[in-house]
């Protein structure tokens, strides 16, 4: 229940969960990666975080600090044992560097829309992200979890491991409700996304519907794309979308080959 003191910010995504369906499916859908800290972003009015206590030690980010009050005395025995710990302020200022913490974590959070996309981004690249289960707009997460190849998104979830998309979510399990709907997925990390692997993705998703030689022409040598795709029989007219995850990496090492080599 929203304190009455409290107003939901709509510029911060203020959409709380209240389903016990859903907060009990997110929970069940934890994986066994080991021993690891739980990272919460978006902590709301906790009832999130009041599942999480049973499953691991919890770091929580909460962007309103109005929330300070209602958090600290709703959660003031675990406070004091040192088994949650909240951080009030932007995570996205707090993750400067690579990794988020100097150790393993689990990304588990009701993701405000606002910020999903970059949040479960970063993940991806922070090797000490060991899993991630999130809840986010459903059309982000049908972007994830889509099949190999549709999207830089879906590259990217699929370098890192095995991804799963859970459930969706419906705005009446939220107060107040958003106007769209939500989805909740999973990640488990099996493997590391190759530098500069992005760079190459942006490049060829710049624009979707542009050929993906047009795209990376714009930032590979011809001579080099000309090999790169002699290589990988690739036709010249061939789309973003057309290539399959493993494609991509292949491509990626024959460029970053070519540019370390000079050619």
């Amino acid at each position: 229940m929203i304190p009455k003191t409290h107003t939901p910010k709509k510029h911060l995504g203020q959409n709380f969960l209240h389903d016990v369906s859903v907060l009990d499916t997110i929970v069940q859908s934890i994986p066994p990666v080991g021993e690891c800290r739980i990272v919460e972003v978006g902590a709301g009015l906790g009832d999130l975080t009041n599942r999480l206590l049973d499953c691991g030690r919890i770091l929580a980010f909460e962007i309103d600090r109005d929330l300070q009050t209602h958090l600290s005395q709703k959660f003031d025995r675990e406070l004091q044992k040192g088994s949650l710990e909240f951080v009030f302020g932007d995570v996205l200022e707090f993750w400067q560097g690579e990794n988020l913490l100097d150790s393993a974590y689990m990304l588990i959070s009701n993701l405000p829309y606002y910020i999903a996309t970059a949040i479960v981004v970063r993940a991806l690249h922070d090797s000490l992200c060991k899993a991630m289960i999130v809840m986010v707009q459903k059309e982000v997460a049908q972007k994830f979890c889509a099949t190999s190849g549709s999207s830089a998104l879906s590259v990217l979830a699929q370098s890192v491991g095995e991804y799963t998309y859970i459930c969706d979510v419906s705005a009446s399990a939220f107060c107040p409700s958003p106007k769209v709907d939500s989805a909740v997925f999973r990640i488990v990390r099996k493997s590391e996304i190759p530098p500069r692997f992005q760079i190459l993705l942006r490049a060829a998703f710049a624009a979707p519907r542009k050929t993906l030689h047009n795209n990376l022409a714009k930032h590979y040598p011809q001579n080099l794309l000309a090999h790169a795709f002699g290589a990988m029989d690739l036709p010249t007219n061939v789309r973003p979308h057309e290539l399959n995850t493993p494609q991509y990496h292949h491509l990626h090492r024959i460029l970053e080959k070519g540019e370390t080599n000079g050619e």
